[in-house]
């Protein structure tokens, strides 16, 4: 019977989230400096009546927290999200690198996830339209918007802005950004088209040239075409509207360095800048000689494609996957350059093992183009093996670039799958979602003898009970507390009353959730009323 009784003392309930578990003292001591190492009587959580400890807490992760003291090997339920894991495992005072191998693949997909929701964050996809307090703390005007001493610069720069960069804030910015595609499209057009022969016009003038019989005669030479008058026009109306509107923007914009520093923002200063300097080059340098080589720098304006992207979320997904597979990409370059470099070297010494008089490997730098034309799989056929030693080569070269290009490829297409699938989740949540507000019930301490005490919490604090007097008494007031102690042990409280009680002493049995039995005794003396409570 004793062994029963030291068994049992050692023995710890805990309730968590309304599933008990029992467990020894000494297992739960394995883990020091925890919270379930910690555990005393006088902790808030603790019901004297049911012997147990209350945690409203996951009871799933809570059962995966129990088996680590007993085990020593901590596991992750897969029915449970990660942050929650993470956060349960906070409260219990226990480390999340303690996960077992076997599970830490799938308890770090959260941390994958919410690295992507970042980057998706910082990409700013969404189509909202922000509050007022989120422009005024996003424009640095916070202070002023509180105050509600906005002056009207302050006022007018948040919708500035947010009518030429944000196309989707409003009807206004959507038309403004049709307008601006409007003008890149027709910008790009006629920098292709002013390139093709039927719309340049030549440059004609007149040679006076000697003829057989010792006169002169007038001739026609075309020395050069330029570009038709009408592209001229249209390239200044374009370039007029991206001057305004990269002024505009320049102005409204909510962080000035942070603006100069994007590269969108700086293909666009760049591309604006290069019209007005080929203006002033065509008028001042134009008589130069080689004058033509500085047209070249004009094709900068072309990159006026990227600025699509800020209208484009998939093109701006797109991008994001060319970063996010930088080191497949660089892996793809560093195998491909590797690969040209031996099979030019092996193709140029094929080649010249066998007699052949028709041989285009004359050098190693010759056979790095063949190899790069033929592991991309191109194939123009301007180079080709003669030798039979050097088809072999060839059909190496051929097998070792399809395997090259194709094995980073599948990493890539896995990183633009997530980040769309993940964009396209985004847009599909609701917008205004309830917020649980987390509420934690205080247990007040316990003093029995202080007369009215108010009741505690639903679970291990003390019980009420009232007293019910005769209905024509008035002023009566019989709260009364009774905490009953496991090991029997009574306990006395008194209660003042507002009028005398001439009752004569009674005696009541009462029946707890343990199925003890607890004995209240009442006796009256000059107003007081006595109570005396005793367990069994």
């Amino acid at each position: 019977m004793n062994l029963l009784n030291m068994d049992s003392e050692n023995r710890v309930v805990l309730n968590c989230g309304g599933i008990r578990h029992e467990t020894y003292k000494a297992t739960l001591k394995k883990i020091p400096a925890t919270r379930l190492s910690r555990l005393t009587e006088a902790l808030a959580n603790y019901d004297p009546i049911l012997n147990e400890y209350f945690f409203d807490r996951h009871p799933g992760v809570f059962a995966q927290v129990l088996n680590y003291y007993r085990t020593g090997k901590l596991h992750y339920p897969t029915d449970v999200c990660g942050p929650l894991f993470e956060e349960e495992l906070e409260f219990w005072g226990l480390d999340s690198n303690q996960v077992e191998p076997c599970c830490w693949m799938t308890y770090t997909q959260h941390r994958d996830t919410q690295e992507t929701l970042a980057v998706l964050d910082r990409l700013d996809l969404d189509t909202d339209k922000p509050s007022d307090e989120e422009l005024a703390r996003k424009f640095g005007f916070e202070e002023s918007y509180y105050n509600g001493s906005l002056n009207w610069w302050q006022k007018t720069k948040p919708k500035l802005w947010s009518l030429f960069d944000e196309p989707y804030s409003s009807s206004g910015a959507k038309i403004v950004g049709i307008v601006s595609v409007f003008f890149i499209c027709i910008s790009i057009l006629s920098f292709c088209l002013k390139t093709h022969p039927d719309m340049r016009v030549p440059i004609i003038r007149n040679i006076t040239v000697r003829t057989s019989h010792n006169s002169t005669a007038w001739t026609l030479d075309k020395t050069q075409t330029n570009a038709h008058e009408a592209f001229f026009y249209i390239e200044c109306v374009c370039n007029v509207w991206f001057t305004f509107e990269f002024l505009v923007r320049i102005f409204a914009c909510p962080n000035k360095c942070e603006f100069i520093k994007s590269s969108l923002n700086f293909i666009d200063y760049v591309a604006t800048l290069s019209f007005y300097i080929d203006l002033v080059l065509q008028r001042f340098a134009a008589h130069l000689e080689n004058a033509d080589i500085l047209e070249f720098f004009s094709i900068i304006r072309i990159m006026r494609l990227f600025k699509l992207t800020r209208h484009s979320s998939g093109l701006k997904i797109l991008i994001q996957t060319f970063r996010a597979s930088a080191k497949e990409l660089t892996l793809l370059v560093f195998f491909l350059v590797l690969g040209i470099v031996i099979f030019a070297s092996l193709v140029y010494y094929a080649e010249r093992i066998q007699a052949n008089p028709h041989n285009d490997f004359n050098s190693i730098p010759l056979g790095l183009w063949w190899a790069l034309v033929t592991m991309t799989t191109v194939g123009y056929g301007d180079m080709a093996p003669k030798t039979y030693v050097g088809m072999f080569v060839g059909a190496l070269c051929a097998l070792a670039g399809v395997l090259t290009i194709a094995l980073p490829v599948p990493v890539i297409v896995s990183n633009f799958a997530m980040y769309y699938s993940h964009t396209q989740a985004r847009a599909k949540l609701p917008k205004k979602r309830r917020r649980v507000q987390p509420v934690e019930t205080v247990r007040p301490a316990r003093n029995p003898g202080r007369p009215g005490a108010q009741p505690g919490g639903p679970r291990g604090g003390p019980k009420s009970l009232e007293a019910g007097g005769p209905p024509n008494k008035s002023n009566m007031k019989q709260n009364l507390d009774v905490t009953l102690n496991p090991n029997g042990i009574s306990t006395t409280l008194s209660q003042t009353t507002g009028n005398d009680l001439q009752n004569n002493p009674k005696e009541t049995s009462l029946t707890t959730s343990n199925n003890n039995m607890m004995k209240i005794t009442q006796s009256t003396n000059r107003g007081n009323q006595h109570i005396t409570c005793s367990g069994e």
